[in-house]
């Protein structure tokens, strides 16, 4: 497969901007072009999906085994022309000393040349030990080239150009200049997702026109190396036998965190996924379950809390024992109100809590879990499940009663020492899961839902 990872020597050095414009000017020449995000994280695939037009995937190191990053490239690059890696950080930041979860070692793993995105603001000499540092550290490393970004003009490009020129034997496939148009709104936990910016497609096409007049294209396509032949995978992934579960999902501005591998499972599981908008739709979807993943509900606080029609159908749903699943953002809308800015929005008021959001984050990074007696789930995990938190909430008024799934071993979850509150035939926890393997949690989400409504029928029978 041709590909080719895009990293930096730090983060916030404008490898996504980079990376959306490549995989925008690529597909802009007709390439079908398969992206990639290193280590979890929502928002850059949400506009890396956007940029490319095919649904960008997840390759996580600490969460899934050497066999099972290559296997899970190695499928969803299937029928593209090339493959573009985000890296995250830097090259060779990650949370091993030994450097086996970096952005290296995935590079190393896949087999694929790396394109540094050097953020070169105020640089000129000094750019060439670095890059020499970055080639000497692991030789294994194929460093192919770098782009130069955030340049002050043509002065300091040249200037730049000549350096790297004279020092290293490593080419610039293009500069980027300062440029403010350029950026993509942050704010607290990062980029605003392309899902909730109105001007998303209006971004990605300028920052393909920059990328494509300012970067070699066709060396970006050499370095990559030759188009693997196009095979096209099957439309969906195989499912099970029997009646397909109807499992309503949120999907809109507020809500929009979901990896495609763990949609892909409840489908292989014998789900049938059905979407709404907690925004706009006033009523719930008729189904047998409900999995409401994380995003922005605080942003979008007034909006959801003013749509209270659909807030009591859920509540009375929870209440009535529908099997739910809700992750970080689902779990804010379930609880009965969320306090920002020191303004209160009531929620669902489905589970006996508060949210109030904090400036910084509370829980952010790897989370380590261990499943407790409470856990509602079939199929019990025996050791630890990794997962991932990023929330700036905590949950203040919590009815003491509350049966949590998961102790936590690492992390934060939702006070420091458990996550995962259970209630009724709900699990909503801050931690996001992924399907990985030695925990198929798509599966057992959807056996527990089977059991849960069967169990219901039976007893509206009797």
């Amino acid at each position: 497969m041709s590909g080719l990872l895009v990293s930096a020597a730090h983060k916030s050095s404008g490898k996504t901007t980079v990376t959306i414009g490549l995989a925008a000017a690529l597909r802009a020449r007709g390439l079908a072009v398969q992206p990639f995000k290193k280590g979890p994280d929502y928002i850059d695939p949400l506009w890396l999906s956007a940029a490319a037009g095919r649904a960008c995937r997840n390759l996580d190191p600490y969460l899934s085994p050497p066999d099972e990053v290559r296997q899970a490239f190695d499928a969803a690059a299937a029928g593209a022309e090339v493959a573009l890696v985000e890296g995250n950080k830097g090259l060779y930041d990650g949370l091993s000393l030994d450097g086996s979860n970096s952005n290296a070692a995935l590079a190393k793993l896949l087999d694929l040349p790396v394109v540094l995105v050097l953020d070169a603001r105020g640089m000129t000499r000094g750019i060439a030990p670095l890059i020499l540092g970055y080639q000497a550290f692991d030789r294994d490393i194929r460093i192919a080239a770098v782009i130069l970004n955030r340049l002050g003009g043509a002065r300091h490009e040249a200037k730049l150009r000549a350096v790297i020129e004279h020092y290293t034997d490593v080419p610039v496939l293009g500069a980027l200049y300062e440029d403010a148009r350029l950026a993509i709104e942050e704010r607290h936990l990062g980029l605003m997702p392309a899902t909730e910016s109105v001007r998303s497609r209006e971004r990605i096409e300028q920052l393909a026109q920059t990328v494509a007049a300012a970067i070699d294209l066709d060396r970006v396509l050499a370095l990559a190396g030759p188009s693997a032949p196009r095979t096209v995978p099957s439309d969906a992934p195989p499912t099970a036998g029997g009646r397909r579960l109807r499992i309503g999902i949120a999907r809109d501005r507020a809500f929009g965190f979901y990896y495609p591998e763990d949609l892909e499972g409840l489908e292989r599981a014998g789900a049938e996924l059905v979407f709404f908008d907690a925004l706009a739709d006033t009523h719930l979807p008729v189904v047998d379950a409900l999995f409401v993943g994380g995003g922005f509900p605080e942003v979008l606080a007034a909006e959801l809390s003013a749509n209270r029609t659909l807030l009591a159908e859920v509540r009375n749903a929870v209440e009535d024992g529908l099997p739910t699943y809700a992750e970080c953002g689902g779990l804010m809308l379930l609880a009965r109100s969320i306090t920002w800015n020191n303004v209160t929005w009531p929620m669902a008021g489905a589970l006996p809590a508060d949210v109030v959001m904090h400036a910084r984050p509370v829980g952010r990074g790897y989370v380590h879990l261990q499943e407790t007696d409470a856990s509602p789930w079939p199929q019990r995990v025996a050791g630890t499940i990794r997962a991932h938190e990023f929330h700036h909430s905590t949950l203040v008024n919590v009815d003491p009663r509350l049966r949590f799934a998961y102790r936590v071993k690492r992390g934060h979850g939702i006070d420091g020492e458990n996550d995962g509150i259970v209630y009724r035939n709900t699990l909503a926890s801050y931690a996001h899961l992924r399907s990985v393997a030695g925990h198929d949690w798509p599966a057992r989400f959807v056996a527990f839902a089977r059991a849960a409504r069967a169990s219901q029928h039976h007893a509206s029978a009797a």
